[in-house]
């Protein structure tokens, strides 16, 4: 029996409830290519908005650089700004400048030289005084052609910078011949005579003077006595004592200004002043074996022929 082909129209085949496999298959490709086609045109949509986002953000910075620029140049570019950019520059160049000579002129080391009456420490606190007192550079301005001045039994005191850290004062110290007591003031005088100092305090080195006779005292004024050659004399006396390192405690003149020097309980008569240098000299030997005794160590007629010596005990 014969096999017949039934031949459908296209309209028949449309309305064909079994679709064509090889229809089919095709269909599937195509709407897998248009699937990847999407996906594709979405990466590279998504790619040139990332592309556009990052060219904003570079367009921004650069207009925000240029804006800034702008700021500064326009800054500089008036009066206004351009004073305030110049008094900052100069202010920091003011405080480096501070820290700088701060710390390079600070003094370090002192030497004091010439001073008696004041210990060192107490000289660099009268020099050193203030804010600045340890900076080199302030001292060297300070004391430019003008010493320290108005201190008691001071005549004057420079000061010498030596280094950046290390500086020198000089101390020129009145020169002081004695002292006499009134009204309860040690009174100091000159080779002249004249009181310089009124202190409460005595000073290691300058004698007390008694047997004066005065019946007033002005400072700055001479000591009124009858013969003004006492001052000159007393001078010489301390001198020749701190030539022998000897300190008496004070010296006596009598009426016709014969000398009598105290050390403790023992005295020594010395009479005038011829050979002073001489009998201190050997009254420097002889004191150690004095020590402890009271008495009168006679010396009045010693010279270079008449050597004896006597100690009378009390």
């Amino acid at each position: 029996m014969k096999k017949t082909k039934v031949k459908l129209t296209n309209k028949e085949k449309r309305k064909s409830p079994v679709p064509n496999a090889k229809y089919r298959n095709k269909k599937a490709e195509n709407k897998k290519a248009e699937n990847k086609k999407d996906i594709n045109r979405k990466n590279i949509n998504k790619k040139v908005v990332n592309k556009k986002l990052a060219n904003k953000k570079v367009v921004k910075r650069k207009v925000a650089k240029e804006k800034g620029t702008s700021k500064w140049i326009m800054l500089l570019g008036s009066s206004k700004g351009f004073g305030l950019l110049l008094f900052t520059f100069f202010l920091l160049v003011i405080m480096l400048s501070v820290l700088y000579v701060s710390q390079k002129f600070k003094v370090r080391t002192v030497y004091v030289q010439g001073n008696k009456h004041y210990t060192n420490e107490e000289i660099q606190d009268m020099v050193m005084a203030g804010k600045l007192g340890d900076n080199s550079l302030y001292l060297s301005l300070k004391y430019r052609n003008k010493g320290v001045e108005n201190v008691p039994f001071v005549e004057k005191m420079d000061v010498e910078i030596l280094s950046p850290d290390t500086i020198k004062i000089y101390v020129y110290e009145k020169a002081l011949a004695g002292y006499v007591e009134y009204l309860g003031r040690n009174m100091y005088f000159d080779k002249d005579g004249i009181i310089v100092e009124s202190s409460g305090e005595k000073t290691l080195g300058i004698p007390q003077v008694t047997g004066l006779d005065f019946g007033y005292v002005v400072l700055y004024e001479k000591l009124p006595v009858e013969n003004d050659t006492v001052f000159r004399l007393v001078l010489n006396i301390t001198q020749v004592l701190n030539k022998y390192e000897l300190a008496t405690d004070r010296i006596y003149f009598d009426s016709k200004y014969q000398i009598t020097l105290y050390f403790g309980d023992a005295k020594a008569k010395i009479g005038g002043d011829d050979y002073l240098d001489e009998k201190v000299m050997k009254l420097k030997t002889i004191l150690p074996e004095l020590k402890g005794k009271k008495g009168t160590l006679r010396m009045e007629n010693y010279s270079e022929d008449m050597q004896n010596i006597t100690f009378e005990l009390e």
